[in-house]
């Protein structure tokens, strides 16, 4: 009986506590779908994903500082995206599938992507090999002796000078020319 009391102050009239009470969780369960929902999207939020993306219109300039309009209008396409609650996943796939893979800059086809990353790692590797190979054979040249071939002799017969016949045969051409 007591419970009944409570609830019902004075016959079938409820009474205020009991009214108070129903009003609270009446706001509770209105305002628990808010909480559920949180569509504040913010600046840093669009430029997270617009940063993994390349202006449409300039030549390697990442989305997030681009200032052309198509830029912004492709942040402000993010945002809306944001908003309705899709992953950036979801959003750089969406961008991927109208405009193609120039939006990101590397093949989404895993192949192309690994030959877009190793390909010029190899091509610097194989020019520092080939300049180190280059660089050991000119230091061994260098080592052996400085020896002059005369440049008008046939191949056959190259006669090689000493550093010192060298330099007396370039005295002797230039005092001739004097």
């Amino acid at each position: 009986m007591r419970y009944k009391r409570w609830i019902f102050c004075r016959g079938a009239r409820p009474c205020a506590p009991t009214i108070a009470l129903l009003f609270v969780l009446m706001l509770l369960v209105l305002a628990s779908p808010s909480f559920a929902q949180d569509t504040t999207v913010t600046d840093d939020d669009v430029n997270a994903i617009a940063k993994r993306m390349y202006c449409p219109v300039c030549e390697n300039i990442p989305l997030d500082v681009c200032p052309t309009a198509a830029c912004a209008q492709w942040r402000g396409e993010i945002r809306t995206q944001l908003e309705a609650g899709r992953t950036p996943e979801q959003i750089i796939q969406d961008f991927v599938q109208r405009f193609g893979e120039r939006v990101i800059g590397t093949p989404q086809d895993p192949t192309l992507r690994a030959l877009s990353l190793v390909t010029p790692w190899l091509i610097g590797i194989a020019a520092l090999v080939i300049a180190g190979l280059t660089l050991a054979r000119w230091r061994s040249g260098r080592d052996s002796g400085a020896q002059w071939v005369v440049s008008g002799a046939p191949t056959s017969n190259r006669e090689l000078l000493s550093d010192e016949d060298y330099r007396a045969r370039l005295e002797r051409d230039l005092a001739a020319r004097r």
